[in-house]
């Protein structure tokens, strides 16, 4: 493949950072290209945490290649790290390598980075520039950047309902409202997230398993349940080889206990109300490196986190079908004037088998 300008060596680099997108978490997803008069002779992604980062994988690759990276330009989605993590600075090896030329699509957002690693190779002669495709590389990587800028996940709120908004009938009847289509991509979108929650409600009336099935991954979400009085049964499918986190508000030594030797973890995070706390929690996955949180869930707790502003943004599934009465998306009191209505802005709308499927952020008077 011919590089012929910044954008294309930007845009291939991104398709490989998109590979990681089930397995770097907590690291972000960034892909690597090396480029000499034009050919690729290096390419590479970030592996799971604690492994090599794109640059490295790169430069590993060129040289299996029989390539000398020296004076040729590499193409990274994310800025080069200058700090000792779980692995070295991806900076001190670039400059090892003698790259004449790195461009980054945007700035680490990490406060141990932040322009940093661009400044150490403009110091050791590099040139460098940045800002090449930078809102597709800040998509790839939106939860990082929301930990790092906000100390909390980007949150994201899926559900699918009918077109008039109902995602169940009252005697609780959902299967299936969308299309296999439109679930397989649910399960998609589950994958790429760090942690899936839903709320005691949920797990009462449906048990679900809360993981990924309909597509391929490495990595199955963290499951996470809010359940403020630990009603939770220990035969519960969201429970099922360890590993959940319960988030609960009033203490219970004796259920603790049971779910704690079942390998689960209790979180106690009460409010004033005895409830438990929504923007504590956020703030302790963040803590935890939850990049991006996936939520599904019921009407009253999806209407309970968007009315305490830790919605990020909406994924909705509507199939094109008519319920009338029955159970709604969100649990949001009436309003007096309409121009106390919630503000979202569409993302992205598309079809997926028969359903749209709809993405929508809260404007940031609503964050």
């Amino acid at each position: 493949m011919q590089i012929l300008n910044d954008n294309d060596g930007m845009a291939l680099a991104l398709e490989l950072a998109a590979k990681g997108m089930y397995t770097t978490t907590p690291n972000p997803r960034v892909g690597c290209v090396i480029v000499r008069d034009g050919e690729v002779i290096g390419t590479g992604y970030t592996q799971p945490a604690g492994q090599a980062h794109a640059e490295i994988m790169a430069m590993r690759d060129a040289q299996q290649r029989g390539h000398d990276v020296r004076g040729a330009t590499a193409y990274v989605t994310l800025e080069p790290c200058n700090h000792h993590g779980r692995t070295p600075p991806c900076s001190d090896a670039l400059v090892r390598a003698g790259l004449g030329r790195v461009v980054a699509a945007i700035t680490d957002p990490n406060p141990l980075v932040a322009g940093q690693g661009m400044a150490k190779l403009a110091a050791a002669g590099i040139a460098v520039s940045s800002g090449v495709l930078e809102d597709q590389a800040y998509e790839l990587n939106i939860g990082f950047f929301s930990r790092m800028q906000r100390k909390r996940p980007w949150v994201r709120m899926k559900a699918a309902a009918s077109l008039d908004g109902m995602t169940a009938l009252h005697s609780g009847e959902s299967q299936w409202i969308t299309g296999p289509a439109a679930r397989d991509d649910g399960h998609a979108w589950r994958a790429r997230a760090c942690a899936i929650l839903t709320g005691i409600g949920t797990v009462k009336a449906d048990d679900p398993q809360l993981n990924v099935r309909a597509v391929d991954t490495p990595r199955q979400p963290r499951r996470i349940v809010i359940d403020s009085k630990l009603e939770i049964s220990l035969d519960a499918r969201v429970l099922a080889g360890g590993g959940t986190w319960i988030v609960a508000a009033a203490a219970n030594p004796g259920k603790e206990a049971a779910l704690t030797a079942a390998g689960n973890e209790v979180i106690m995070l009460p409010n004033a109300d005895g409830k438990v706390d929504l923007a504590a929690l956020m703030l302790e996955l963040g803590r935890r490196e939850i990049n991006e949180l996936h939520i599904e869930a019921g009407s009253k707790l999806n209407g309970s986190l968007i009315r305490e502003g830790c919605v990020d943004e909406l994924l909705l599934y509507l199939a094109p079908c008519l319920i009338g009465d029955a159970q709604g998306m969100f649990a949001l009191a009436p309003l007096d004037r309409l121009d106390a209505k919630i503000a979202l802005k569409f993302y992205e709308v598309r079809q997926v088998g028969a359903d749209l499927r709809i993405l929508a952020r809260f404007t940031p008077q609503q964050e």
